[in-house]
């Protein structure tokens, strides 16, 4: 049965915790996690409500595979509205965490209200209490994960806390647990911190039971082991290099955006590569990666733990740890590196130290901050703005500057904290934001890889690669070919993908492995432990069901067809060089088909039937 059925409830309000059982009717709809979450969201707040406000609700929860023997069945997300984009948010994290809030006993924590002061959750099994966190407030991420060790003197406690940058208001400030591992996305930190809620603290010994079918289980997850380590992407590129196994690879293609998205390709990209992290370094010999990292029943093992050249930066007053912790990712290089035009590894991984010790999403901080360069040379932000800094595109001291800023929540930092387009609506020049819904673009162009741009437009959480990524058949070819440089096809193959990936991440397991494995491969695991009939065929069904009541959401949130952009850059001005020269991004062909597959309306709202056939209020949310 791989639910525990319990749910906990945490108003912060009053200071109380009360539990829950799960309801099952909606379990057997929408699955675990992503999906589980969102209908409890759903029914519980206003679309309408100030992301900030004490009426918006976090959920922490799990997915039925979280805990279990199935690889990479370690993950848990953190759903509510999100601040930066006023849209559906949805984090997904790695670690331990998720593990240990299933061997807690427990599927998910709904927190509603706000404390009068700041305090933290501490959970061990049953047994759960808010404490006082006013000593913890104004700490590092790094540095309140130390002190609840210490002060509960347990090594074995796993903690997701939010940093200084979510206390000081940064809009896309995430929530990091496992001190490197983040919820990182759409400001879901920046909601925890509004709540004065500085982190969960979590100690589980109950294990996960009540597999329906423990002989076949064992049977499906094996197997699907076996397939992870047999796939040349799971089983051997990641396990090498991680995401970043990807720079050198969307680089060639014409794919790279670069220096805010003006460019396709980025000269600099083999020496912020992965294969770059793996190199010994002129001075002292040692490489930027010091060994692979792995989640909790990770058999991939893509994480990265680098170790800082300490010389080229000045790291003093920090832990004795705080020079070697999570390495780069292909996102976060590429928004740190190639789309602010540096190339020094080091000015990468300093920055990306600093994301993760303060807790915020190195994607939109790089994303701002390449849009802050771009005005820069174009003379509407100043020195007089940046502290007497070099703000050009290129200079590794304006990266590390601003990320101390926004670290700190200090002078120009504040500009940055707020995204991409409040800063460019601020300074007079919204076109110069690469986002979607106020959600600032990842790492592939999409006049390189056509399908991602309609993937782009249509993310309910904004610009995002893990709500449809078709990078994997447009370019891998997983699991089959398609052309980069062709519409045709795309909204189908988008639709295939959002719908597969909403279901995957209602499970509990990594979506890395569909490199791999196809639902066919998740189908009998999630078959195997869950009661009830678990087919591809409903799987692909509570998926579609996920992505129609994510959007109903967005539409009574006020978002509307008209949301479904791309930024005028990627539409009218041509890529430059690369596969793609002369190309931009043909949304408009797109997007009318989508509509159509998706049994919307040619304004993008999902018609009755398509929701009476899904199970969803024919008539939208809140009517």
């Amino acid at each position: 049965m791989a639910w525990t059925k319990k749910v906990m409830r945490v108003n912060l309000t009053e200071g109380t915790i009360s539990e829950e059982p799960l309801n099952m009717e909606w379990a057997n709809q929408y699955l675990g996690q992503r999906g589980l979450a969102t209908r409890y969201l759903v029914e519980e707040i206003d679309p309408k409500c100030d992301p900030l406000g004490p009426e918006n609700k976090m959920i922490m929860t799990t997915g039925p595979l979280t805990g279990t023997m199935a690889s990479t069945g370690g993950r848990y997300s953190v759903v509510t509205k999100g601040p930066l984009t006023g849209a559906i948010a949805c984090s997904n994290s790695g670690g331990f965490m998720g593990n240990e809030i299933k061997n807690a006993g427990w599927d998910m924590i709904i927190f509603e209200g706000k404390s009068p002061k700041p305090v933290y959750l501490y959970v061990e099994n049953e047994k759960a209490e808010l404490l006082p966190a006013d000593d913890l407030w104004g700490k590092s991420v790094w540095e309140a994960d130390e002190m609840i060790h210490k002060k509960h003197q347990d090594p074995l406690i796993r903690i997701a806390v939010v940093g200084r940058a979510a206390e000081t208001g940064c809009l896309y400030a995430g929530i990091i647990n496992d001190l490197h591992r983040a919820a990182g996305r759409s400001g879901v930190g920046t909601v925890m911190a509004s709540k004065n809620l500085k982190a969960v603290a979590v100690r589980g010994t109950r294990g996960v039971g009540n597999i329906k079918d423990p002989a076949a289980f064992i049977k499906a997850t094996n197997e699907g082991k076996k397939v992870l380590s047999e796939n040349a992407v799971t089983g051997e590129g990641l396990p090498a290099l991680g995401t970043q196994v990807l720079m050198n690879v969307i680089n060639e293609v014409g794919a790279m955006p670069t220096r805010n998205m003006r460019d396709v390709q980025f000269e600099g990209s083999s020496r912020i590569s992965g294969e770059a992290m793996k190199e010994p370094r002129p001075g002292d010999g040692r490489p930027n990666l010091t060994t692979n990292a792995a989640c909790f029943g990770c058999t991939i093992a893509c994480g990265r733990i680098s170790t800082i050249d300490q010389g080229h930066f000045t790291v003093e007053n920090k832990p004795e740890y705080w020079g070697a912790s999570g390495g780069l990712e292909y996102e976060a290089a590429w928004a740190l590196g190639s789309d602010c035009g540096v190339d020094d590894l080091d000015a990468l991984t300093y920055a990306n130290f600093l994301c993760n010790e303060d807790g915020y999403d190195p994607i939109s901080f790089g994303s701002t901050l390449a849009a802050a360069m771009e005005m820069y040379e174009m003379g509407v932000i100043t020195k007089e703005h940046t502290h007497g800094v070099d703000f050009s595109f290129g200079s590794a001291e304006a990266l590390a500057k601003a990320a101390e800023w926004v670290s700190k929540g200090e002078g120009f930092g504040k500009d940055l904290a707020l995204g991409s387009k409040r800063l460019c609506e601020k300074y007079g020049h919204p076109e110069l934001s690469m986002t979607v819904k106020g959600l600032e673009f990842p790492a592939y162009d999409p006049r390189g890889i056509q399908g991602m741009g309609l993937a782009y437009a249509t993310s309910n959480r904004g610009a995002c690669h893990l709500r449809g990524y078709t990078v994997a058949s447009e370019i891998l070819g997983i699991p089959e070919k398609t052309d980069p440089l062709v519409t045709e096809g795309k909204a189908d193959l988008v639709k295939a993908f959002q719908d597969a990936t909403a279901a995957v991440d209602s499970t509990g397991l990594c979506v890395f492995t569909t490199f791999a494995w196809t639902l066919e491969d998740i189908s009998p695991q999630v078959d195997a432990a869950c009661e009830g009939d678990w087919s591809v065929e409903k799987m692909l069904e509570v998926g579609e069901r996920i992505w129609n009541m994510e959007r109903d959401f967005n539409m009574a949130a006020g978002l509307t067809g008209k949301d479904d952009y791309l930024p005028k850059r990627l539409l009218k001005d041509a890529a430059k060089t690369g596969p793609a020269t002369g190309k931009v991004n043909n949304l408009g062909e797109m997007l009318p088909r989508y509509y159509e597959v998706r049994g919307w309306t040619t304004d993008g709202v999902p018609t009755r039937e398509t929701r009476e056939r899904l199970g969803l209020n024919p008539d939208g949310i809140g009517v």
